[in-house]
């Protein structure tokens, strides 16, 4: 059960006792570590499987624990979502509890949020519609009642689309609307949950009796609403294990908040805490720039942030790509998708995503130019589409009456027989040409034989009855199998999401971070979902930006903060302050944004990078970090040099990274070829960074004066 795991990972494993909390950055494999835990403990018989609830956010990733699960012979634990799992328990107590039937749970607010509005005599445009919704959802999760919102709104600096006070009056309006209709909302289930948890005490002994051992995933995106039903689970038992990452905070607009996660260590002081920083997903590439991201943060999540290791061999460096406009934008990278198809990358492979999914539209149009195959994260639903559900029919009724199907006579194989009946349906060996409505169905139908293909592969001798029950749990989960197509999505819907090739568009301030975003708090969310678009990447990764919203307009915007400092070409930014602090960052954006005359623009605008011995103008990156031709002579100091990287080759050893994520060669060559005297010379020369130079410095400057690092003498 152990084997495979690595020292951190069979850490996680073994901590069966206790409170036990897993730091884990992207890509570091917790849900392997979380899952083998689980198994392990019911392995060796401390755990049993239907005394373990792990809870998650989405019911993809509450599936896909599940499979991991029974794979490790741990079938019988429960793994749910927050909601669904207290939706199971308030249906089993309503009788017992309340008596008669629970109230009909609505799926959308927004309906009887628009009621609600009418009866106030308020009228709502759809995006206020929209917006009133959400800060409903907010109120409820954070467990604030109508006549609490202005002031709980203000404390938590809410951009509002209404007055306070309407917005309370038409929060009180709708719970009027629901109690006259008999119907709950999805918050409601876990408000209901833990009314009855904290007066029922005898149901609350009955649950804890049940559940011995609480397992919860993406810890930093607890409410406090979910906290507190934790809390009411868990009574004074400490049989809890927790798994996050601060710097994957990106849902607080919906109460989320990390400082749960934070904070764990101060509720249980005997917390046996384990940090997991191998990444295995990204190349020491992307690792870098991710890494870098953070390395630039404030804040309390940043305080706590995790420094990862690539465990993957060298990949190619991002790319970034500055365009006129945004339908260049979107034209320069559907062209270089089509090139990435035709040269053996799959569809399901590549990802576009943007900040907003306004954005999603001029990319539908560039790839379907191009005849690239494209799915939409967040549209319909798989399992809900018409050709899937048909299919999942047809499957139904030849796993039932196989024997007596001519379509299945030839076919000896579960792939073989899923080909036959979906053949039926209109799936065909080849995929139609172009794009549209019959390429879609086509790709759902192939999607479906892969995932017979797969599932036939993971289980020798399965039948089509075992794949009929497959699909139906997937189903339930919402766990849709892989769509041969390029995926268009959010930075918020990518999560917990990976591709081999990742398109970052639209990383131009206004957007990223999003102009709205004014205070601190709110401009290192954006930072950090930034982290997250990154970390989705393996190999490939494209950063991108466009001048212009429209051919011809303004060419006013720049690329975004958040890379200064990153790509080629740039300079960090010393602080906060040299760019007028929270509110001059709101400040930078409306100067970029409206193409305005801005004290920061003029401070911040760099002239062309020339040759320190030629004159000429650089524009290749590593030029740029010599600050010279490469053809130019240098004045390199060749024995500074051997230092630096005898010494570098000590630091990455010890770190366990590739020595290139210490300082690359060029940077080096910088260094030697500078021989810099103090910080503010070292800070100067591109590929240093505030991080490393705080990391880093003083042994370079040691080095540079010719004493050894860590000397007295260099302040170590």
């Amino acid at each position: 059960m152990l084997e495979g795991l690595d020292p951190e990972q069979r850490e996680v494993a073994t901590a069966l006792h206790g409170p036990v909390c897993v730091l884990a950055g992207a890509g570091t494999g917790k849900t392997r570590a979380i899952t083998h835990r689980i198994a392990y403990g019911v392995r060796a018989g401390i755990l049993q499987p239907s005394s373990v609830l792990a809870v998650t956010f989405t019911n993809r990733a509450a599936g896909e624990m599940r499979g991991r699960l029974r794979q490790l012979g741990a079938a019988g634990v429960q793994a749910r979502t927050f909601h669904s799992a207290a939706l199971r328990q308030l249906q089993y107590f309503w009788p017992k509890a309340v008596g008669g039937s629970m109230p009909r749970l609505v799926d959308r607010k927004v309906q009887l949020v628009a009621d609600a509005a009418a009866a106030c005599r308020i009228r709502l445009d759809r995006g206020e519609l929209r917006d009133v919704t959400g800060e409903i959802e907010w109120s409820k999760v954070t467990q604030t009642v109508p006549a609490d919102y202005p002031l709980a709104a203000a404390k938590a600096g809410r951009d509002v689309p209404r007055a306070p006070a309407e917005i309370a009056q038409l929060y009180a309006a709708y719970e009027d609307v629901k109690r006259d209709r008999a119907v709950i909302d999805f918050e409601d289930v876990l408000l209901l949950t833990v009314a009855i948890l904290q007066d029922r005490h005898d149901i609350a002994e009955q649950v804890r009796s049940q559940y011995q051992h609480f397992v919860v995933d993406e810890y930093q995106d607890v409410s406090p609403l979910q906290q507190r039903l934790l809390e009411l689970w868990l009574g004074e038992r400490d049989n809890l294990c927790v798994v996050g990452d601060a710097s994957q905070t990106i849902y607080s607009f919906t109460g989320a908040t990390p400082d749960h996660l934070l904070d764990f260590r101060t509720r249980h002081p005997g917390a046996t805490v384990v940090k997991l920083v191998r990444d295995y997903r990204s190349t020491p590439q992307v690792v870098h720039l991710a890494n870098g991201l953070l390395a630039q943060a404030r804040g309390r999540a940043a305080d706590h942030r995790l420094e990862l290791v690539s465990q993957r061999k060298p990949g190619p460096e991002p790319g970034y790509t500055e365009y006129p406009d945004e339908p260049a934008e979107a034209e320069g990278a559907a062209r270089r998708i089509r090139e990435l198809i035709d040269s053996g990358v799959r569809a399901s492979e590549i990802a576009v995503l943007f900040r907003t999914n306004s954005q999603s539209e001029t990319y539908e149009q560039a790839l379907a130019d191009l005849g690239v195959p494209y799915q939409l994260r967040g549209a319909e639903r798989f399992f809900d589409r018409p050709e899937v559900r048909k299919a999942g029919v047809a499957l139904r009724g030849a796993a039932r009456f196989g024997g007596n199907d001519s379509l299945l006579d030839d076919a000896v194989d579960l792939p073989s027989q899923v080909r036959a009946v979906l053949s039926g349906e209109g799936w065909t060996t080849e995929p139609p040409a172009g794009s549209g409505a019959v390429r879609e169905r086509w790709e759902s139908l192939a999607a479906l034989v892969n995932l017979a293909q797969d599932f036939a592969a993971a289980r020798p001798g399965a039948t089509l009855s075992d794949l009929v029950a497959e699909l139906d749990e997937r189903a339930g989960a919402q766990h849709a199998p892989t769509v041969e197509g390029v995926t268009l999505a959010s930075l918020h819907s990518a999560k917990g999401l990976e591709w081999d090739v990742v398109f970052l568009a639209g990383v131009a301030e206004g957007m990223m971070p999003i102009t709205y975003a004014k205070t601190d708090e709110q401009i290192e969310e954006e930072r950090r979902l930034l982290y997250v678009g990154v970390t989705r990447a393996r190999e490939h990764l494209f950063v991108s930006w466009a001048l212009s919203r429209s051919p011809g307009g303004r060419p006013s915007r720049r690329p975004s903060r958040f890379l200064d400092g990153l790509r080629p070409g740039s300079t960090a930014v010393a602080s906060r302050a040299a760019v007028g602090g929270a509110g001059g960052a709101g400040g930078v954006e409306r100067g970029f944004a409206s193409g305005g005359p801005s004290a920061v623009r003029r401070r911040t605008q760099r002239s062309p990078a020339r040759c320190r011995v030629c004159g000429r103008t650089l524009t290749d990156a590593g030029e740029m970090k010599l600050m010279r031709c490469e053809d130019c002579p240098s004045d390199m100091d060749e024995g500074l040099y051997e230092r630096l990287r005898d010494w570098r080759a000590v630091q990455a050893q010890r770190s366990g990274q590739p020595a290139f994520c210490v300082f690359t060669d060029k940077t080096l060559i910088a260094i030697a070829e500078a021989a810099p005297d103090d910080e503010g010379e070292l800070a100067r020369i591109p590929g240093v960074g505030m991080r490393k130079l705080n990391r880093y410095g003083a042994d370079v400057l040691a080095i540079c004066a010719g004493r050894e690092p860590g000397t007295e003498e260099d302040g170590n």
